[in-house]
């Protein structure tokens, strides 16, 4: 058992709230255990320079913390001048992560921004953005289809981003900030619901990572992600059905 009495395997409590925020095209306020990030969608008429003319759509997303979302107060990072490192790195893998799930072509020269805000930190921000995010797409391309601004559902599949890591030398799921930082490895991962791989994020913290560790906290992951698209799908109802296709034949999504 772990500190909060949560077995190896076991999620932290997810909470998933649709449209907290009145002007975005889709919005969501995800809360994981103590973490809560507010995620919006924002639909632009345009694609950056490198796209246009191409006939295809962009989504991007861009991340910040903050100041007291964490234990004690961080500057702001407009007074820096340009984001951090981590923040980059973030946003970088938010976008990336949602992007292999939408139909560029079918999007058209249009823009999707996410904007994903940790309101409180304790653990797993960056995860739980990337579901927040996919959510909040969700709502956006609900919001083009209500308009009939798109011919059928243009996402592929239901994704969702958990953490994993080795603590003590057991492989355990979602961590909380006290885990995270007294882990020997961990990893930040996206699957989709049907278990396919979007994105690998690991570290031996303490040193190189066994690959058996490796290969253990990669099913653990998968199982646990394969559940929050479950939440996923089950908050959003209606709304996932005329923005994600279904399904082919042979494609095992479960959940």
């Amino acid at each position: 058992m772990r500190a909060d009495g949560r077995a190896p395997d076991a999620l932290r409590p997810m909470g998933l709230e649709l449209s907290p925020l009145t002007w975005a095209e889709g919005s969501c306020l995800i809360t994981v255990g103590r973490t809560r990030v507010l995620c919006a969608a924002s639909v632009e008429d345009g694609v950056p320079r490198f796209r246009r003319g191409s006939g295809l759509g962009w989504v991007t997303a861009e991340y910040g913390m903050l100041p007291r979302a964490t234990r004690t107060r961080s500057p702001r990072e407009a007074g820096r001048g340009r984001p951090a490192g981590r923040t980059m790195e973030i946003q970088r893998l938010v976008g990336r992560a949602l992007r292999c799930v939408v139909d560029m072509k079918a999007l058209g020269e249009r823009t999707v921004l996410l904007d994903c805000d940790v309101l409180d930190a304790d653990g797993g921000t960056r995860t739980a953005a990337v579901t927040g995010a996919f959510v909040a797409l969700v709502q956006a391309v609900g919001w083009l289809r209500a308009r009939s601004a798109l011919a059928g559902p243009i996402l592929t599949e239901v994704l969702a981003g958990v953490s994993v890591g080795m603590v003590e030398g057991q492989a355990c799921l979602d961590l909380d900030f006290a885990e995270d930082t007294r882990a020997e490895a961990d990893m930040n991962l996206v699957f989709t619901a049907s278990g396919r791989v979007v994105e690998v994020q690991g570290t031996g913290e303490q040193g190189p990572m066994d690959p058996r560790h490796f290969h253990e906290m990669m099913v653990l992951g998968e199982r646990g992600a394969r559940r929050i698209c479950a939440q996923v799908r089950s908050a959003l109802g209606e709304t996932l059905e005329v923005a994600v296709r279904a399904p082919r034949r042979g494609d095992g999504e479960s959940g």
